[in-house]
């Protein structure tokens, strides 16, 4: 069964900018000030505010081409996001009439827990430049862990990490998960693999060589260094499926020769994988399956369709859908995704979990709501709204899934985890995140 996507539950607007400090219901209409929780032994509680001010906001200030202007200029319309932290922001430069930057790091770390060493972990983080990553890096930082992030940047990006690069508990390395890594640690989350189509069909072969011998890799190293392991499945494992909503039991209906085949049937080895070395040379592991999940750092242009929706809103262009849009799809914002992988990490399941929303919507009733969103938060901000977007349509992509909705009760009952934020207040915290991006002149 599909819904609409509702926005009334979101603050109210009269046309007017918003007053500092934006605020952020939860599905119960509860405000929320902080993301995770204190269970299985982890504490994970971040403020929300602190975990804004690494990514919703401009990074870098506009000076005019004689170097006039202020740091107002950068916080005066961000500022409700990051209040209280301006102290960590970067302080780079931008000048319009020459389009250069002049770049410097961070003017102070942010605050992360000081913790005493029997209670911080040292933690692998495979693929922490990409989307996914970058926000569990921030998370386990702020939390006061030792992070070492592996990263090839094939789609990730060193921006989405940087402002903890010279923290005495980060360390970045550029390396490629398919070539052997050694390194002591405790805890092992596995994300390397490239996650949206037009990215993982790039180089099919190297897509499935990074599931497989990355896999591979990952799991000598939980092997020989007694770690926990967690890789990060996908929703694809199901392929179109013919059972809904798709629970972990489901074995899939996937084309094994497909173009998409090479991160479905990737990731469905790489399971394979991690389950014949947890029984036969008894590794722990941890399997979340991944359904589709939205949020800032995501690359604008990698044809997943949150991003086109917002990114064709806020210049003003039609908005694609593929076929009629009855297809459905369920989106869960991204701090939920990070404290569900944490909760499975940290809790006693082996077995897959699924982790997604359980809010299904077709991708025309989105394409909608996306564009509603989009209008109101420019009108809150005072930018001028220009002509109403109209929704066109473009041929199916092959192999594309018709409905896709997660049964969630495992993660309900196992780990305690039900997602908290409804798919409108992240839409509408996802579109000040690329409206700062243009504001900047990046995007």
């Amino acid at each position: 069964m599909t819904a609409r996507l509702n926005t009334a539950g979101l603050p109210p607007s009269n046309g007017q900018p918003t007053t500092p400090g934006i605020m952020t219901l939860d599905r119960d209409g509860k405000l929320i000030k902080e993301v995770g929780f204190d269970r299985f032994g982890f504490d994970s509680r971040v403020e929300l505010s602190l975990l804004r001010s690494l990514y919703l906001r401009p990074h870098y200030v506009k000076r005019d081409g004689d170097g006039s202007g202020s740091d107002n200029d950068e916080t005066e319309h961000h500022a409700k996001f990051v209040q209280g932290f301006a102290a960590y922001q970067s302080k780079s430069i931008y000048h319009p009439a020459t389009h250069s930057i002049s770049y410097t790091t961070l003017s102070r770390f942010p605050p992360v827990k000081l913790l005493p060493p029997s209670a911080r972990k040292r933690i692998l983080v495979t693929g922490g430049g990409g989307f996914v990553g970058s926000h569990l890096v921030d998370r386990l930082m702020l939390l006061g862990h030792e992070v070492t992030v592996l990263d090839n940047f094939f789609t990730g990006s060193k921006t989405n990490v940087a402002h903890w690069v010279g923290h005495p508990n980060f360390e970045l390395c550029r390396h490629d998960v398919v070539e052997p890594f050694m390194i002591e640690c405790d805890q092992i989350y596995h994300l390397a693999c490239p996650a949206s189509p037009p990215h993982y069909q790039f180089n099919a072969v190297k897509t499935i060589k990074t599931s497989f011998m990355g896999t591979l890799n990952m799991l000598g190293l939980a092997k020989r260094t007694k770690a926990r392991f967690l890789i990060t499945s996908t929703s694809e494992v199901y392929g179109d499926p013919e059972v809904h909503p798709q629970n972990e039991e489901y074995w899939g209906n996937v084309n094994p020769i497909g173009p998409r085949a090479c991160y479905d049937e990737g990731k469905r080895v790489a399971e394979t994988l991690t389950y014949g070395f947890h029984r036969q040379d008894g590794v722990d592991v941890r399997v979340a399956r991944i359904f589709n999940t939205f949020g800032p750092r995501m690359n604008p242009y990698d044809g997943r369709v949150v991003s086109n929706f917002i990114i064709q809103a806020l210049k003003g262009e039609d908005m694609t859908v593929y076929g009629d849009g009855a297809q459905t799809r369920s989106f869960q914002y991204i701090h939920d995704l990070v404290d569900g992988l944490i909760a499975l990490m940290n809790a006693d399941e082996t077995r897959p979990v699924n982790i997604g929303s359980p809010d299904e919507f077709t991708i025309l009733d989105f394409a909608r709501a996306v564009r509603d969103i989009v209008e109101r938060v420019k009108r809150e901000d005072g930018v001028e709204v220009g002509r109403k977007c109209e929704i066109i349509h473009g041929p199916m992509p092959t192999d594309d899934p018709q409905k896709r909705r997660p049964d969630t009760t495992r993660a309900r009952e196992k780990l305690g985890w039900e997602p908290r934020w409804t798919v409108a207040m992240g839409v509408e915290e996802m579109v000040r995140y690329y409206m700062a991006k243009m504001a900047e002149g990046s995007l």
